[in-house]
């Protein structure tokens, strides 16, 4: 099966990028990138050990939620999880991320690229108190690259039309399907049950 193995011959199978998407990216925070964050209450940050593992884990809040400390800062701060830390792992070890931006109804998204580090400042926890309660930790984000990402993907996948959704009850509960896989012995949790144990963990 043909395959690409080259940067020439990947960039022989496609048009040049135009002036206009390589002009686009920038190397700070400006006001509509900052206006992007401040509307978004979610993103998904990507990560990698020194190996090439790469990692993708969603982080949600009210909108917001990440604040942007100066032109070239990005804080994320973290909730209550499944304390895998596999995204803090990764930042330990290599310092990189990367984040999507998302904004519900609206087609594009930002895309922020840029070093990080864990920090447990008490200043900068009180600055993403979320519900009466600081983080235990913020990702703290020097940005690298920042840019605006055109509307197709979303688009294309309908996003945010209300036809597009599914009804939760197509695929098994969460406890039903992870039973399923682990081979677990014990009734499953309903999504009933999930989603309340879940409200109450948020922060």
């Amino acid at each position: 099966m043909p395959s690409i193995n080259t940067v020439e011959e990947l960039r022989a199978a496609y048009k040049p990028a135009t002036e206009r998407a390589l002009k686009k990216q920038l190397a700070h925070i400006d006001r509509h990138c900052r206006s992007f964050i401040g509307l978004s209450p979610y993103v998904v940050i990507c990560t990698s050990d020194p190996k090439g593992h790469l990692d993708a884990s969603p982080r949600g809040g009210a909108p917001g939620f990440c604040k942007v400390a100066d032109d070239h800062t990005v804080l994320l701060p973290d909730r209550p999880g499944n304390n895998r830390l596999d995204s803090f792992h990764n930042i330990i070890q290599t310092g990189q991320v990367g984040m999507l931006f998302f904004v519900p109804g609206v087609d594009e998204m930002l895309r922020i690229n840029g070093t990080a580090e864990l920090r447990t400042d008490e200043e900068l926890r009180a600055q993403c108190i979320e519900q009466g309660k600081p983080p235990e930790v913020v990702v703290s984000v020097k940005v690298r690259d920042a840019y605006l990402h055109c509307a197709k993907a979303i688009m294309r996948a309908r996003l945010w039309k209300p036809e597009s959704q599914v009804p939760r009850t197509i695929l098994p509960s969460l406890g039903e399907m992870i039973r399923d896989q682990t081979g677990g012995a014990t009734e499953a949790e309903t999504q009933a049950q999930m989603v309340e144990r879940y409200k109450a963990q948020l922060y």
